[in-house]
């Protein structure tokens, strides 16, 4: 097995519990609050990776580019643009639909690598990531009285053309750092993946926790307050996340972004884990048929 696999899936296990602790921040704090606890707390953690393999272990620091900033500016902004996308889908009265459609992130993405990077991927890859899409649109609908049909004939809803403009936007933000931390390779005596992930994850979390921190700043002042009381819980999200971005960028920099994304859809399967044993929830069999599918395309994608 190669090493992407268990990173990508223990990042989208860390997500699982940074998206977990923004839920509750959103009750302490506003929107914008909760976004920018992921970057803003997570600042010094990506730090501290970056800190551990230069003076740590004695790997170089590679030289920054002009390509390098274009990349991480691009997949900067179009992460919060996509995150805001993605609310707004939510905020119309379908949000099975605004979810279901915003997943497609990995086939966009893979359109998005083929367009910005010229890359492309096998015919079993392709088929692997409509799989575990299929899987994640019927997990969405199973517990709505949405099927297939009224999925389809709402396509031309707001819902759903937010949905997939969130998700072609996370599909150019994935590919952007994925072209960044490539980028780092020249600036190398040897190309060291980790490395090259950790300085596009700490450039990404500066540029993103400034920009958030200047809007708070201008537009609601009061929220930085909020925020600060609740820096324990800021704590959790930012360690999480830097850990789960700190796993994306390096299966970025191993993988295309459309694969990484695919196998990252693994992260349905440990809500529906935790939903069970901690919840004590019902599942059905539509919900257990989309895991299933889900885990078939991941199969494929890792030993196909």
């Amino acid at each position: 097995m190669e090493i992407w696999v268990p990173i990508t899936i223990a990042a989208a296990f860390m997500q699982n519990i940074r998206s977990a602790t923004q839920k509750h921040l959103k009750g302490i704090v506003g929107t914008t609050g909760a976004t920018f606890v992921r970057f803003g707390f997570g600042f010094p953690f990506a730090c501290l990776f970056v800190a551990i393999m230069h003076f740590g272990i004695g790997w170089e620091l590679p030289d920054l580019n002009s390509k390098f900033l274009m990349w991480i500016v691009l997949g900067a902004y179009a992460q919060i643009a996509a995150q805001i996308f993605l609310l707004k889908a939510f905020s119309f009265s379908n949000f099975t639909v605004a979810t279901a459609y915003s997943r497609t992130e990995a086939a966009q993405a893979a359109l998005v690598s083929f367009i910005l990077l010229s890359e492309t991927i096998s015919w079993s890859a392709i088929t692997a990531i409509f799989i575990t899409i299929i899987g994640v649109i019927v997990i969405s609908l199973a517990k709505s009285k949405l099927g297939f049909a009224g999925l389809l004939s709402a396509f031309s809803s707001k819902s759903a053309q937010f949905g997939l403009l969130a998700g072609s936007i996370f599909g150019i933000s994935a590919t952007s750092y994925r072209g960044a931390s490539l980028s780092l390779e020249q600036g190398l005596t040897e190309p060291n993946f980790l490395m090259q992930a950790g300085v596009t994850l700490l450039a990404t979390i500066t540029l993103q926790s400034i920009s958030l921190f200047l809007w708070m700043l201008y537009y609601d002042p009061s929220e930085i307050t909020r925020v600060r009381k609740a820096w324990k819980w800021g704590l959790l999200a930012g360690f999480t996340g830097a850990c789960a971005s700190f796993g994306w960028f390096i299966g970025f920099t191993l993988v295309s972004a459309a694969i990484i994304k695919a196998v990252a859809q693994v992260e349905m399967l440990f809500t529906y884990t935790s939903s069970i044993l901690i919840f004590k929830e019902k599942v059905s069999r539509a919900e257990v048929f989309g895991c299933a599918l889900i885990v078939l395309g991941i199969l494929i994608l890792v030993f196909g």
